[in-house]
């Protein structure tokens, strides 16, 4: 961000630095106009998605296309993009919004992030005057529609081993290479292409469909999300105009990395909507299957699950909607008029990049937990072919892996903290010397009836924090530099970061409703269950790190230490999972009472 712009909160300062309910955005603080958009978005999927789902399954040609032009024409493909350019310029977290209703449309939010994403952002973030004005009008009514090529045979996770070239003849750049598992490449009119320069500046490029030397490998064979277009991109010899380099030359990474933030936050609000969607689903099956003479979901194992499921659902939208409203915060502080505004808009998106790769893989692993459960639920009718949660599985099992894999991300959380913390822009190494004096004062966790609704569980997000400092001054105490080679630790502490922000969020999200005066005897259930979870979660991940890293007395001290700040509270988990259900039982679904 400029250093004209001061943050209160900034990327991954969650782990040192408290925040009170009212500087939380959350699902309940949505305007009537962004409530609106989410209908339109869903009636859209239900009337012109759905009901043609087995085409488009089927890979119906021109399908595809037609369904994303249909809604670039009622403005669902321009949330992001300015007035200026026909946009609606909405907020990022209405955008999240629209991304987590799109998610009951099965392959069609993959194509339509794809376009108005990885396809749109780069443009609009790092292109000219003339390229904005060239392309992103057509972008955001469909006129155009976009794909990014990144990923080539040789270079999935490791983009800048990219193999792909591009020689200067002339006025022209010509461009040779292969890029691979391209979304949307069957029929998009332009695509964002990565290369290197002469074999070495890795740059972005914009290349229309229809240019000589350009094609397309057939569609590749998918275990999910069928109804999307994905071919590989083949250039031989292409030539584009000198004007169409995209962005800086040599500088390719800062719009490949950067938009991957906006994409890993997208898909972790298409991954909450995919698992409300999947557990909605399983719950009308329960209540409508009979066993024994009684619905399935009257039996508490039933009842168990559909409590688990929501209580992570609620812990990971509530982190989805807290970090949107922070790059919100962070995006309102540009002036309109800035002549730069777009490279402060990737700046602020960039600052919260820790916050992006946490919702990108405990969203996506949260869809996957709850469509493994819907299927048990279904038992073997889940299996079958004809019911809709054999398609949920099988969709959602890409999420981990495309946008950054899963592990990459779980290297990244803590590897930028690390890399801010030792450029002074996030006082980690201060915060972990501290927690030492805290082992002598941690507050009983049991409770003594006395305390403010939501504060035990408050503080356990507290000692779940505390955890990962613990755990974080022990490894880079241990490995200094080098811990980015100790790829276990780096995932544990991930783990520990992520479990620690989703309880510190779904908290302050209760507490919020309280104080505006909606009813929270579901939400009470939801944080009951999660901040348990959590707390196990948090000392398993803390053990096997501590585990790894020290041995001996050292070892013995550091876990004594970690048990009492991984301490969950003793809470009857059981009870809670089915007041849980029963609650969206009555409720007919994933509704918290206002």
């Amino acid at each position: 961000m400029s250093d004209t712009i001061e943050l209160k909160h900034r990327g991954g300062s969650f782990l040192i630095q408290s925040a009170s309910p009212s500087e939380v955005f959350t699902p309940e603080d949505f305007s009537e106009e962004a409530q609106l958009l989410a209908q339109t978005t869903r009636e859209f999927i239900e009337n012109e998605v759905q009901p043609v789902m087995d085409r488009l399954e089927g890979q119906e040609e021109g399908l595809m296309p037609s369904l994303l032009k249909k809604a670039g024409e009622i403005g669902l493909l321009c949330t992001d993009v300015p007035e200026e350019f026909g946009g609606l310029d909405v907020d990022k977290s209405t955008t999240m919004l629209l991304c987590e209703n799109l998610a009951r449309g099965g392959s069609f939010p993959v194509a339509h992030g794809a376009h108005t994403g990885i396809g749109t952002l780069p443009i609009l973030y790092f292109g000219t005057k003339a390229q904005k004005d060239q392309w992103v009008p057509g972008l955001a009514t469909g006129e155009y529609l976009g794909a990014y090529a990144l990923t080539e045979t040789s270079s999935g996770s490791d983009a800048l081993a990219a193999k792909a070239t591009a020689k200067l003849d002339g006025d022209e750049w010509v461009l040779n290479g292969e890029k691979q598992f391209i979304t949307n490449a069957g029929f998009a009119d332009m695509f964002i292409v990565f290369a290197k320069i002469d074999g070495e500046d890795f740059t972005a490029f914009i290349i229309p469909s229809g240019t000589e030397g350009l094609s397309t490998g057939a569609e590749e064979k998918k275990m999910g999300i069928k109804g999307s277009s994905t071919r590989s991109l083949i250039m031989d010899n292409v030539r584009i105009p000198k004007d169409n380099l995209l962005g800086e030359r040599g500088r390719g990474h800062v719009i490949a990395f950067n938009i991957l933030n906006v994409g890993r936050f997208k898909l972790g609000a298409g991954a909450i909507g995919g698992a409300k969607e999947a557990m909605a689903s399983a719950l009308n099956y329960a209540l409508e299957r009979e066993q024994f003479n009684q619905p399935l979901a009257k039996f508490p194992l039933i009842q168990g699950k559909f409590g688990q499921m929501a209580a992570r659902i609620y812990g990971a939208e509530s982190a989805l909607y807290r970090s949107a409203g922070l790059i919100d915060d962070a995006i309102a502080q540009i002036p309109d008029d800035a002549p730069d505004r777009y490279a402060e808009v990737v700046k602020a998106i960039e600052e919260f990049s820790i916050e992006c790769s946490i919702i990108k893989v405990f969203g996506s692993e949260v869809l996957d937990m709850v469509v493994d459960e819907a299927v048990q639920v279904y038992g073997g009718y889940g299996f079958i072919a004809d019911y809709p949660v054999e398609r949920y599985y099988r969709d959602s099992r890409i999420n981990r892996i495309y946008e950054g894999t899963n592990e990459i991300n779980r290297m990244l959380i803590p590897g930028i903290m690390l890399k801010r913390a030792m450029k002074g822009e996030l006082p980690l190494m201060a915060a972990t010397k501290g927690v030492m004096d805290a082992l002598m004062a941690i507050p009983d966790m049991n409770g003594d009836g006395d305390k403010p609704e939501f504060a035990a569980e408050l503080e356990m997000a507290e000692q779940a924090k505390k955890a990962f400092l613990l755990v974080a001054g022990v490894a880079a105490q241990k490995y200094g530099p080098k811990i980015q080679h100790e790829q276990e630790v780096l995932s544990w502490l991930a783990d520990m970061a992520m479990e620690a922000f989703a309880l510190e969020s779904a908290v302050l999200r209760a507490m919020k409703a309280k104080a505006a005066g909606h009813k929270v005897d579901m939400a009470r259930d939801l944080v009951g269950v999660l901040a348990y979870d959590v707390m196990e979660r948090v000392g398993q991940f803390g053990r096997e790190a501590l585990c790894h890293i020290s041995e001996g007395d050292d070892l013995r001290m550091q876990l004594a230490g970690l048990k009492r700040f991984a301490k969950p509270m003793p809470v009857d988990t059981a009870g809670m999972r089915r007041r849980i259900a029963e609650a969206m039982i009555d409720s007919g679904g994933y509704k918290l009472p206002a």
